[in-house]
């Protein structure tokens, strides 16, 4: 933990064996963009998502056919599976009896009270949590009257609404999200609910874009609210590979110093004293050491202003000189290398604390 772990006080959820809010570690997940009814294909993206960390899978549930399918995607699912369903409550009655870990609906779009206390009653023989997923996109129309527009006033209004649905039913295992695609009415969203309620929150930019723009507007709204220690949850919503969406979640999570997962790069800009190919010794190093665990510091620095003092603090790291930089471990040169060198040096280095645990 660094010096942004301001942490907001919210009620404690089990989902899965993966604890939510009450001070327990932001939580990474993502969704599958694969056809539920496709068992071999969705299991082996939830199977390439938890390999790059994410601790938490949510699959859409459009149909019976999708609702069936989660009782054989359960069992072969390393992490607490989460079921998406609207409008529809009979899917969220199969999906518990598939025995996911939790749901995502609005209790408002399921229909007649009747069906919304079958899905509750369900939910509390097994005390699965259950989601209020608001999204600017989908509000009710009556809030959009009122409001003018799909204001955050107007997200927090739907979203009280459905938490009072749930309340009213005895029913408190509630976590919420309040999701726009622009960062602004997001981030104004959020601020407003946590002041009124204590409830664990998923944050996130939905529609945030495809992976560069996306991951941009993810972090400034993630981190954002991180910082003022609003989320217990987060998914990173990217136009592409879900895996995308992992990665930049724990890039997020190392920035604000909440999580670490895998090495902290530290690289210079590089200008005109550079006299390595910094540039491509970065990128080699970094996509080398893509599936390493190990939560290293690793600098690779380009010239002797701010080289050695990175290097130093670093775990391990290189500063380069006139074609050839110093190789750092723990703040101490191990040796000189040419520049063709450099990248497989630090790299071995990297594996070769990892597996000692070496930290």
């Amino acid at each position: 933990m660094g010096e942004c772990d301001k942490v907001r006080k919210t009620r404690a959820l089990m989902l899965g064996g993966v604890a939510i809010g009450a001070g327990a570690p932001v939580t990474v997940q993502s969704m599958c963009n694969t056809d539920t009814r496709d068992v071999a294909a969705t299991t082996a993206q939830i199977e390439a998502l938890v390999a790059a960390g994410c601790e938490i899978v949510r699959c859409a549930v459009p149909d019976m056919d999708a609702a069936r399918a989660l009782k054989r995607l359960v069992p072969l699912c390393a992490v607490p599976l989460v079921a998406d369903i609207h409008f529809d409550h009979r899917l969220a009655l199969l999906a518990v009896e598939a025995g996911v870990a939790g749901l995502r609906i609005n209790p408002g779009n399921i229909g007649e009270r009747w069906k919304v206390e079958e899905v509750v009653k369900a939910c509390a023989e097994r005390r699965l949590p259950i989601r209020i997923g608001v999204n600017g996109g989908s509000l009710e129309r009556e809030l959009l009257e009122k409001h003018g527009h799909a204001s955050a006033a107007a997200m927090v209004e739907s979203a009280l609404g459905h938490i009072r649905i749930l309340e009213d039913l005895g029913y408190a295992e509630i976590k919420v999200s309040l999701k726009a695609s622009d960062v602004c009415r997001t981030v104004a969203a959020y601020r407003l609910l946590a002041n009124q309620v204590d409830y664990p929150l998923h944050v996130g930019i939905t529609e945030a874009g495809t992976t560069w723009a996306g991951t941009i507007k993810s972090a400034v709204g993630i981190g954002a609210l991180l910082y003022d220690g609003i989320g217990d949850t987060i998914r990173v919503s990217l136009t592409g590979d879900p895996v995308e969406e992992v990665r930049v979640g724990w890039e997020i999570l190392k920035a604000l110093e909440l999580r670490q997962r895998g090495p902290v790069f530290v690289s210079c800009p590089t200008c005109g004293r550079c006299q390595v190919d910094l540039i491509s010794i970065a990128e080699e190093v970094e996509q080398r050491l893509a599936t390493l665990t190990a939560p290293l510091t690793i600098a690779v620095m380009g010239c002797v202003v701010n080289g050695p003092g990175e290097a130093r603090e670093a775990d391990i790291g290189i500063a380069g000189g006139r074609e050839s930089g110093l190789l750092f471990r723990k703040g101490e040169v191990v040796r000189r290398l040419p520049q063709a060198e450099l990248a497989d040096a630090l790299v071995e280095l990297a594996q070769e604390l990892a597996r000692k645990g070496d930290k």
